[in-house]
């Protein structure tokens, strides 16, 4: 993954998760973007981070109870700015499609709604293996079988645990679920434990780093990739 990662497309410069985000992060010169993928009521991979809807859009409910019909008709702009409004809850499908456009890398996010674990892992993961050929692609996800069953579907796309911390057993961690690193609360990793996990080739990023000097500073420790709510001021090292 590129240096610089914008959280949920666009960070704060546009609503989370929608297609503008990532218009805008191009705009600020960012070569990826990190997104929450969830299945909507129709078993629809799309694109939103809670399980229910009224956070950051104009509907109630539950996301896995609410069919595509209904889903795609809200508005998932209006909440950031009136400048947003129109803005819709996107598929995967198209999103990846944009991203492809636009020569964006991608963290794809395994975002299961509580119960749906294994069946979004399949859905996202065979998903993202239609364009792996087009797009360079990061799996992650705090769900283990989430990314166990992604595993399954889509074995060649890299996959990373999404952990507070570091375990301290992160070797065996990895050794267990086949992972290719680790993406970690910025706020609990060490130097010490970043260089001993880029010693042992494992990847690592971190979430949410949106201060430009400790982006910095992570980058010295090893730090493959910050995903930041500030793609207009985190830059990748010189």
């Amino acid at each position: 993954m590129p240096a610089v990662v914008a959280h949920r497309c666009g960070g704060t410069l546009a609503p989370e998760n929608t297609l503008i985000g990532l218009e805008l992060a191009v705009a600020h010169h960012c070569a990826a973007v990190e997104f929450d993928v969830m299945l909507s009521g129709s078993s629809t991979p799309i694109l939103i981070h809670d399980e229910t809807l009224q956070r950051t859009t104009d509907g109630r409910g539950r996301v896995s109870d609410t069919p595509d019909a209904a889903l795609f008709a809200l508005d998932a702009g209006a909440w950031k700015s009136p400048d947003f409004t129109g803005q819709r809850i996107p598929r995967l499908s198209e999103t990846l499609d944009r991203c492809v456009a636009l020569g964006l890398a991608v963290n794809a996010e395994i975002k299961p709604a509580s119960g749906f674990d294994e069946a979004t892992g399949r859905a996202a993961a065979a998903l993202c293996a239609r364009f792996a050929t087009k797009l360079s692609f990061l799996l992650s996800s705090f769900s283990v079988s989430a990314l166990e069953a992604a595993r399954e579907v889509a074995p060649d796309l890299p996959r990373a645990l999404l952990v507070e911390r570091i375990p301290a057993d992160w070797a065996q961690v990895a050794a267990r679920l086949d992972l290719d690193g680790f993406v970690c609360n910025t706020r609990h990793l060490t130097q010490k434990t970043a260089q001993a996990l880029r010693e042992a080739g494992f990847g690592l990023a971190v979430y949410t780093e949106n201060d430009p000097a400790h982006a910095a500073t992570l980058f010295g420790w090893g730090v493959q990739s910050v995903i930041t709510d500030r793609p207009d001021r985190v830059r990748a090292p010189a």
